[in-house]
């Protein structure tokens, strides 16, 4: 079974910054995709940005030219340099692998607040 800690989250001003982190460890055979999702209260989860296992990276509209995701193959680890936040940035982020057989794995969440 997957596990997979995130680190990194906290409370920052507008205009500030953060880096997330995941490490990936358990039964990890093969990994197609990893990335961040977030999820604001009262909001659906809904993706920051991921990196499949051939290079390329999906970003969602609102953090395009903010957010930077990178990735660790030797470690396993995938993470998330966050420039500029917003208010707007404030929520739950999780980690999420999915494997070469398609099934996916969730961290448990790291909160991200940015103040005004």
């Amino acid at each position: 079974q997957v596990q997979l800690v995130e680190s990194g989250g906290g409370l920052v001003q507008a205009g500030g910054s953060l880096r997330l982190s995941c490490a990936a460890s358990g039964g990890i055979f093969g990994i197609n995709s990893m990335g961040w999702y977030r999820q604001a209260p009262g909001k659906q989860r809904e993706l920051v940005a991921a990196l499949n296992s051939g290079g390329i990276t999906i970003y969602a509209d609102p953090v395009k030219g903010r957010f930077t995701i990178s990735r660790d193959y030797a470690k396993n680890t995938v993470h998330l340099q966050m420039n500029s936040l917003k208010p707007e940035d404030t929520a739950v982020y999780y980690c999420n692998l999915e494997s070469s057989y398609g099934v996916r794995s969730w961290g448990q969440g790291t909160q991200v607040t940015v103040s005004s």
